[in-house]
């Protein structure tokens, strides 16, 4: 079987393609440093109950998406209603366990998701997005969830129809 010149190159352009790794641009490595380091102490924060440093890595118009569905919280109302928790000197420990960071190639938006462990909760996901502002790092929108094993979801579901509706949306 004879290919031609021109099918012969696009194979191995069509392999470079998808053999290749992804090049890590300059600054990447040090975006993702940067950034693993703003989400450890957002969770020290939290875990010391010092309110002022925990949502001082929030960007102003960060969202946070709690576990329950009906908790989605601007930065304000979310501050609202931790207030009377780390006033009482009872925020929320969160230990990182893993984490994947993925940073724009501008070095101005980042992604990540994370499993973080809970004494009360478990294990836990943590995903969101990251802006750089200002020469640092902020949370735009934190969302927590509780991965449910795929045998148990049916049952799980099951559970969820059995209560009142929850709002989603306001």
């Amino acid at each position: 079987m004879k290919l031609g010149i021109s099918t012969m190159l696009a194979a191995a352009l069509l392999a470079g393609c998808t053999a290749a790794p992804r090049d890590v641009g300059p600054g990447e490595e040090a975006a993702r440093a940067e950034i693993a380091a703003a989400l450890d102490d957002l969770h020290a924060a939290a875990a010391a109950a010092d309110f002022e440093r925990y949502f001082a890595h929030f960007a102003p118009s960060a969202v946070f998406l709690g576990t329950d569905a009906g908790e989605r919280w601007t930065k304000p109302e979310f501050q609202d209603y931790a207030r009377p928790y780390f006033q009482r000197g009872t925020g929320w420990a969160y230990t990182p366990v893993s984490r994947n960071i993925t940073v724009d190639d501008r070095r101005e938006a980042a992604w990540f998701d994370e499993v973080v462990r809970s004494a009360k909760y478990g294990d836990c996901r943590g995903t969101g997005v990251m802006r750089r502002r200002g020469g640092r790092w902020l949370v735009e929108q934190y969302n927590l969830t509780k991965p449910i094993p795929n045998e148990l979801f049916e049952d799980v579901v099951r559970q969820i129809d059995r209560r009142p509706p929850a709002t989603l949306a306001r």
